[in-house]
């Protein structure tokens, strides 16, 4: 069988997605304050990354918890990236979002609820700004797929896939990373694809193990969760990393990227 070559999508002038190089991009489930994102802004960049990541709106199962600061939020995110240098991405959650995080983002993310929410799909395929669709927990690579083409039948080309985990009978995870999913993505698609081990594990200690197998199945970048205290984390902290384990996670993954004849960025 053979493969469909993988077809980049740029962000800026240095980084492209889908090519050799692999792309990080960290930061906490949800931004909480200025002083928060300026340490995430601060290590991200100290290391080397160069996307900085943070929910502003957030889609919760839960009414009662934390939705996110909103507007304040999409402005602390573009101060600190602005401070050192980085690109935002972050999640537009209804079609009434869209232009305002248009406004704030470099990139805009489809949180896997609303893989299939057409009219906002729709809406960002009116847009020329990179887009990552996330796969549905409940969705097939088809479905995903078609998902994707319906951004691009309004126009905008810049599509970025991200398997973040499926639900499954399994419970002893939040999610199960489908590592298949991945390579045959990198098979069928032109799309690329980054992985989101966070959420596919929602375990911190499984983060990188989980990492290193989206990278060697193919995967052209990773959506980390990263967060200076996860313990007090307003959101997801049991699935963060600390700012304090980037230095060891690019490492390990590194490696791997390495032996796949990448290299990770």
């Amino acid at each position: 069988m053979s493969t469909i070559a993988t077809k980049p999508v740029s962000i800026d002038n240095e980084v492209a997605i889908g090519e050799a190089r692999i792309f990080m991009m960290s930061g906490p489930c949800s931004v909480e304050n200025y002083a928060q994102m300026r340490v995430v802004a601060e290590t991200i960049a100290r290391s080397g990354g160069k996307v900085v990541r943070g929910g502003a709106f957030k889609p919760r199962t839960s009414p009662h918890s934390f939705q996110g600061l909103g507007l304040p939020g999409l402005e602390i995110l573009r101060a600190v990236a602005d401070e050192f240098g980085l690109l935002v991405i972050t999640e537009a959650l209804g079609v009434e979002h869209v232009p305002i995080v248009a406004e704030y983002a470099d990139i805009i993310q489809i949180g896997s609820r609303n893989m299939q929410h057409y009219p906002l799909l729709w809406s960002v395929g009116e847009l020329d700004k990179p887009v990552v669709l996330k796969r549905g927990f409940m969705s097939t690579v088809d479905e995903w797929l078609q998902a994707a083409d319906h951004i691009s039948s309004r126009g905008n080309q810049r599509i970025i896939l991200c398997e973040r985990g499926i639900r499954t009978f399994e419970n002893a995870t939040r999610n199960t990373l489908d590592t298949n999913g991945i390579a045959l993505v990198k098979q069928i698609s032109s799309y690329p694809i980054i992985a989101d081990p966070s959420h596919a594990t929602g375990r911190a200690d499984l983060v990188l193990p989980a990492a290193r197998s989206a990278v060697a199945a193919g995967a052209d970048g990773i959506l980390l969760e990263l967060h200076p205290d996860p313990a007090n984390a307003l959101s997801d902290g049991q699935q963060s990393l600390r700012v304090i384990d980037l230095a060891d996670f690019y490492r390990q993954v590194g490696a791997i990227a390495n032996a796949m004849g990448r290299e990770l960025i």
